[in-house]
């Protein structure tokens, strides 16, 4: 072949070249791009921080940050009301961890059911702000515990409480919308058992919860 043909030949080499290379890219992500989950509580689990689209509903971040608050308040007050059985001096504060215990685990069998329906994946432990609570109080025995026990508790239902009412008064889903209102009873009810003792010091609560 004459040599002025052989730079052509080479070009239409390139030419062919240049669209098996973009195949062999095209594959190669879809095979090596990260998974999409579904979230339609069945298939798959949603990934966070994403607005989802599911069988029941759209399912926002603030739905799943509620779910993963649940299970976390439960993780640490529900034994923390087995631990006032124990180790509190006033027989209301005793009474109460029994209430508070039973239905913290209640709750927590609700919102785990809610958290399958939707996909959604929860904690298995408090977090560290939790856990340091819970040392607190184990550190404590008697007229302290009570009043710590009192005083912990309630601040910590009034934050989640909050959060609740905020997610009942937006969200979309109707599976959420119904776990918020079956929460928020429960909450309310705990905040009056923990009233009740007499123990809650207002103008102190106030300032831990602002």
């Amino acid at each position: 072949m004459p040599k002025r043909w052989r730079p052509l030949r080479r070009r239409k080499r390139i030419w062919l070249a240049t669209p098996l290379v973009m195949v062999v890219v095209a594959v190669g992500y879809v095979i090596l791009r990260p998974p999409v989950y579904p979230a339609d509580g069945q298939t798959g689990q949603s990934r966070p921080g994403a607005r989802v689209e599911t069988r029941f509903g759209p399912l926002e971040s603030t739905d799943r940050d509620l779910l993963v608050k649940v299970r976390q308040a439960g993780l640490w007050e529900a034994p923390t009301g087995q631990q006032a059985q124990q180790r509190a001096r006033s027989p209301k504060v005793k009474e109460i961890g029994a209430h508070l215990a039973q239905e913290h685990a209640e709750l927590d069998a609700d919102v785990r059911k809610v958290a399958e329906q939707l996909g959604v994946v929860l904690p298995t432990r408090p977090t560290r702000e939790q856990e340091t609570w819970m040392a607190e109080l184990t550190a404590l025995k008697g007229d302290p515990y009570d009043r710590h026990f009192v005083h912990r508790l309630r601040v910590a239902h009034g934050k989640v409480f909050a959060i609740i009412a905020q997610v009942r008064a937006n969200t979309g889903n109707p599976v959420i919308r119904a776990f918020a209102e079956r929460g928020l009873k429960i909450v309310a009810r705990h905040m009056q058992y923990l009233e009740s003792t007499g123990l809650v010091d207002f103008p102190r609560l106030y300032r831990d919860l602002h």
